[in-house]
C-alpha cells in the first residue's frame, strides 16, 4: 500500500476510496492527471472490503459480495482486472428464490437454461429479462449514467422505459408461476422499495439482464481483492493513495485543481458548505436517506440445508417468500417498522470459493453472508428475524451455526460514514431520487463550486459496484482540469 503522498500539488484529489472514488481516480490517471486519493479508514475499499469478522480466519465480505456489474459495466469492461489479480468465480446458479412449497425459481447465467427451467414462463422471461440482456451493449451506457443525457440508442431506451416504468408487482403478473414471479421479485427488491412502487421493475430487468450477460460472480478471496486490483492499477498509472487521512474541512485538503467527493451530500455540506451556494446546500440537505441493513455473517458446520435443491447450488439466495410477502415486508420498512419476515439476501460464497474458509477448519465448514432490509437507523437486533426466515426455507439451519458476527445500521455507519443510518446505497431510490440523484439537474456530478464534484453512489446510477458514478464524475472534472491547466500555461 502506498504511503503518504508527497506531491505538493495534484490535478485532482479524491476524498474516499470506495469503488466509485477509485474509478474516478483511475479514469483521471489514465487521462494523464496527477491524482491523490485520501481515505479516512485504515484500508481502502468502502463497500468492497473483506475481513475476518468472526475472528477465526474465515473471510467475510463486509458489504458487497456478488458483482454482475463489475463485469458488465462499461467502466470495468475497459479494465484488465485479471492482470491485477482478480479472478471471478461463477456459481452453478446465479440466484435462486425459495418458496414455501419447497420449490424455487432459479436464474442461470445462460438465458436459454433459465427460460427452459421456467417452463411455461420461459418465453415471457425471454421477452422481459432476455430482451435487456440481448441489448445490453446499447442499453448499459444509458442505464448506468444520468438520464439527462441523450441516449445513443433512443428507440432501444424507450423500449426499456416501457418495461421499467411499471411496479414490479404489475410486471410480475405476466408470469403464470410463483417461481418466475418470485425470481423477478427478488431481483427487483434490490431497489430497497415496496414492490408496488413505480420503476421497481427497472431493478429486476437491470440485474436480471446483467446476470445473463456476465453472471452474478464473486471474487475469489473476497471483494477486497477487487479493491486491491483497483489500487494496484491506480498506482501503476502514477496515482497515490493515503489511508487514515480523514477530511473534516476544506483546509485539510492538499492543493489541487479539483476535488471529487466519494461521499454523501450531507458529508459534502459538512466539509465544504461554506464553498457551496445556499441553494446547493439546501438541495443536498434535502437528499433523503434510504433504508438500512442488518447483516449477520455466519460460520456453519455444513452447507445450509435448503429444502429446494436449486438453493444448494446458488451463489445468491433471495429469502422472502412470495412477491406479496416481499412487497409487504418492504412496505413495513418504508413505514419505519421492522418486519417480522424481512426480505433477506443470502450469499453462499464458500460453496464455490474454498479460500473463504479458514485453514484447518473442520471438513464441511462454510461461511454465510446475510443481510435484511431494515428501517434506517433502527437499533433493533434483527438476528432472530434473519435466522427465522432462513429456517423457514431450510429446516435445521440453526443447528449448523458455529459463530455469528452481527452488524446493524449503527455498526455500518461507524464502519463507513457514507452508510448514514445503515443506508448502503447512498440515498433512497424512492420517487425522483431514483432518476435524479442528488437532485433534478443537468449536471449531477457538479456542485455549485466549479472545482468541487460529487462522485459517490448519491449520483447516477446509484448503488452497486460498477464504478460508473466515479467514472462519469471524473469525465466532468477532466474538462475543468484541462481548462485550469490551459489558463495556467497562458500566464
Amino acid at each position: 500500500m502506498p504511503t503518504r503522498a508527497r506531491r505538493s500539488t495534484s490535478d485532482a484529489v479524491i476524498v474516499g476510496s470506495g469503488p466509485n472514488g477509485l474509478a474516478a481516480a483511475i479514469t483521471l490517471a489514465r487521462a494523464g492527471c496527477r491524482v491523490q486519493v485520501l481515505e479516512a479508514a485504515a484500508t481502502p475499499g468502502g463497500g468492497a472490503r473483506t475481513a475476518t469478522l468472526t475472528d477465526d480466519g474465515h473471510l467475510h465480505d463486509v458489504c458487497s459480495a456478488f458483482h454482475p456489474l463489475a463485469i458488465a459495466s462499461p467502466f470495468f469492461a475497459g479494465l484488465d482486472l485479471a492482470a491485477h489479480g482478480v479472478e471471478f468465480v461463477h456459481p452453478d446458479i446465479d440466484y435462486a428464490h425459495p418458496l414455501d412449497d419447497g420449490s424455487a425459481g432459479a436464474a442461470y447465467r445462460s438465458l436459454d437454461t433459465t427460460a427452459d427451467r421456467l417452463g411455461v414462463d420461459g418465453d415471457r422471461w425471454r421477452h422481459l429479462v432476455g430482451w435487456v440482456a440481448e441489448r445490453w451493449d446499447s442499453l448499459a451506457p444509458a442505464l448506468l449514467g444520468p438520464i439527462t443525457r441523450v441516449p445513443r440508442h433512443p428507440v432501444t431506451m424507450s423500449g426499456f422505459g416501457a418495461r421499467a416504468l411499471l411496479p414490479a408487482t404489475v410486471t410480475a403478473r405476466a408470469f403464470r408461476t410463483p417461481q418466475a414471479r418470485g425470481l423477478f421479485a427478488g431481483a427487483a427488491a434490490h431497489s430497497f422499495l415496496p414492490l408496488r412502487a413505480p420503476l421497481t421493475s427497472a431493478f429486476g430487468l437491470l440485474l436480471g439482464g446483467a446476470g445473463h450477460v456476465a453472471g452474478w460472480p464473486m471474487v475469489r478471496g473476497g471483494s477486497g481483492r477487487l479493491t486491491d486490483a483497483m489500487v494496484d492499477l491506480l498506482v501503476s498509472l502514477g496515482g497515490e493513495i493515503e489511508c487514515e487521512r480523514p477530511i473534516r474541512t476544506m483546509s485539510d485538503l492538499p492543493p489541487s485543481a479539483v476535488v471529487l467527493f466519494d461521499l454523501t451530500p450531507s458529508q459534502v455540506v459538512a466539509i465544504a458548505g461554506d464553498e457551496l451556494s445556499a441553494r446547493a446546500r439546501a438541495g443536498y440537505e434535502r437528499f433523503r436517506r434510504g433504508p438500512g441493513v442488518f447483516k449477520v455473517d455466519f460460520v456453519l458446520s455444513e452447507p445450509v440445508p435448503w429444502t429446494a435443491a436449486e438453493c444448494r447450488r446458488a451463489g445468491t439466495v433471495h429469502v422472502g417468500g412470495s412477491i406479496a410477502d416481499i412487497d409487504r415486508a418492504e412496505t413495513e420498512v418504508a413505514d419505519g417498522r421492522l418486519p417480522d419476515r424481512p426480505f433477506v439476501l443470502v450469499g453462499q460464497q464458500s460453496l464455490f470459493d474454498s479460500t473463504r474458509v479458514a485453514a484447518g477448519a473442520p471438513p464441511g465448514t462454510q461461511t454465510l453472508w446475510t443481510y435484511a432490509h431494515v428501517p434506517n437507523g433502527t437499533t433493533i437486533d434483527a438476528t432472530e428475524h434473519i435466522e427465522r426466515q432462513i429456517e423457514r426455507f431450510a429446516p435445521g439451519f440453526r443447528d449448523t451455526i458455529v459463530a455469528r458476527h452481527r452488524a446493524g445500521p449503527r455498526w455500518y455507519e461507524d464502519y463507513n460514514a457514507n452508510n448514514v443510518g445503515g443506508d448502503i446505497n447512498g440515498g433512497s431510490f424512492a420517487g425522483l431520487q431514483l432518476l435524479a440523484r442528488p437532485g433534478l439537474t443537468l449536471h449531477p456530478y457538479r456542485t455549485s463550486n466549479p472545482r468541487l464534484f460529487l462522485c459517490s453512489s448519491s449520483t447516477p446510477p446509484g448503488g452497486g459496484v460498477h464504478g460508473m458514478c466515479g467514472h462519469h464524475a471524473a469525465l466532468d472534472a477532466l474538462a475543468t482540469i484541462r481548462d485550469t491547466s490551459t489558463s495556467a500555461g497562458g500566464r
